[in-house]
């Protein structure tokens, strides 16, 4: 696989104009494809794709887009996400005289279920993500060949880089990314007097301090699967360095190593300053914790942030998770790429990709930013003026890391990621005593799919 290209082209194309950038990013993961695991689709998501109303335009003739376009949406959960998808819709819609026909699907449903989504009959243009998830479905021929759309202007080579399958074509068009951080609110803090911890020890002391105070040091949930995967990936940089964890995503290193042992056995040590019953609860709640002053932080995306009222926002406040080894240290990230694909057959290509150029476009910036958008804009020419301040900030944050990861489900196969790891995460939440037994586990099923 290869290793990590230079930071500071990546970076240079992913910021705004205004923040300077000192570094870039890898190069993203590249893997054998092989048989994935078929999940289950609910209706919903079967009936999603083309529809008789028309789908004008199809072929990719070149001519001028008409009908219908059918958009897969994962934002159907959640005030924010939605206003987001419906001004930049409506925008469209207005600006183009064609119609968007949204097929909605709650984020973890969407996710977990794209397998037979893209097998079935998928909407013309659906949100996905860069990375490795976007080039196992690419390989497959499940996405739309987009080159054409590309340059687009606002977006560098690296981000390029980033919707690029293996075969050298484009699959995809960037929206945004974010950092993930841990976030807490400041009014809070300063309440009490908490000070943000630069080492694991001033975590652990800290975190005992907010017990003491009657506080869940870490709001945390995993109803949903994926936000502990956030946790491993952190724990891994900062235990094992970067390089070893992308070699790790790719199945090139070993789950029942020593090293990986040290990462669930050091969780295993932070769990008891965690929010029990996490397995009941989804994100969201857990966000209600910090917002409510019932937890003191939570690691999670920036998109954790919205979960505030609006007029609160500015309270939020967010540091890097610190550094447990002096000797690899705290520069690297996750801080996932999201954005749109075209699927492989879409009944209007013409407008699938008249709508994915808008919405890669600084006028879609500027239509979600009416709606409260809480990321960054992945086109440097959008208007970044309305940003919250804790968004310039994480912009910056960005620009400071040495090395940058999209996120375990998205840096792995997709069916490892699904069929092992979710319910290895956790089962390990469950009953953190068993780490020769999960790991083990874990191995064995990585080799029956990594051949």
């Amino acid at each position: 696989m290869p290793r990590p290209a230079s930071e500071a082209e990546y970076l240079a194309s992913l910021l705004p104009p205004s923040v300077a950038a000192g570094v870039g990013r890898r190069g993203f993961l590249k893997g054998a494809l092989g048989t994935g695991a078929a999940l289950t689709m609910p209706a919903l998501l079967a009936a999603c794709g083309g529809d008789d109303e028309g789908g004008g335009g199809g072929g990719g003739g070149g001519g001028k887009p008409t009908g219908t376009v059918a958009f897969g949406s994962n934002e159907a959960g959640g005030d924010v996400p939605q206003q987001r998808r419906d001004a930049l819709v409506a925008a469209y819609e207005k600006s183009s005289g064609l119609k968007v026909k949204v097929n909605a699907v709650d984020h973890n449903t969407f996710q977990e279920n794209i397998n037979n989504y893209l097998q079935g009959n998928p909407d013309d243009v659906f949100a996905w993500f860069a990375g490795f998830r976007m080039q196992f479905f690419a390989e497959r021929g499940l996405i739309g060949d987009v080159s054409d759309l590309w340059p687009i202007d606002g977006m560098g080579d690296a981000f390029k880089k980033a919707s690029t399958g293996a075969d050298g074509k484009q699959y995809f068009v960037p929206d945004s990314n974010y950092p993930w951080v841990v976030l807490y609110r400041k009014s809070l803090w300063d309440e009490r007097g908490y000070t943000a911890p630069t080492t694991y020890d001033e975590m652990i002391t800290l975190a005992k301090q907010m017990q003491s105070d009657g506080l869940n040091p870490f709001a945390f949930a995993d109803k949903q699967g994926w936000p502990a995967m956030g946790t491993f990936d952190i724990l891994n940089m900062r235990l094992n360095g970067y390089d070893f964890h992308v070699n790790l995503m790719a199945g090139e290193e070993a789950w029942d190593s020593a090293e990986v042992k040290t990462v669930f056995e050091t969780w295993r040590e932070l769990l008891p300053y965690h929010q029990e019953n996490a397995l009941g609860r989804d994100w969201e709640e857990a966000a209600q914790g910090v917002v409510n002053n019932e937890s003191g932080m939570y690691y999670l995306g920036l998109f954790m942030f919205e979960q505030f009222p609006e007029d609160e926002r500015e309270d939020v406040d967010f540091f890097n998770f610190p550094e447990i080894d002096s000797a690899i240290g705290a520069d690297a990230i996750d801080a996932p790429i999201d954005g749109y694909c075209m699927s492989a057959d879409p009944e209007n290509e013409d407008g699938a990709k008249d709508f994915l150029s808008y919405l890669g476009s600084p006028d879609a910036a500027a239509a979600a930013n009416e709606a409260g958008f809480p990321l960054i804009w992945a086109n440097s020419n959008a208007d970044v003026s309305g940003l919250q301040p804790i968004q310039q900030k994480a912009a910056e944050f960005i620009a400071e890391q040495t090395s940058i990861a999209q996120f375990l489900d998205r840096d792995t196969r997709p069916d490892f990621a699904s069929t092992v790891m979710i319910p290895a995460l956790q089962q390990f939440i469950k009953n953190p005593d068993d780490v020769d037994g999960l790991t083990s586990s874990i191995e064995e099923q990585k080799k029956s799919i990594f051949v």
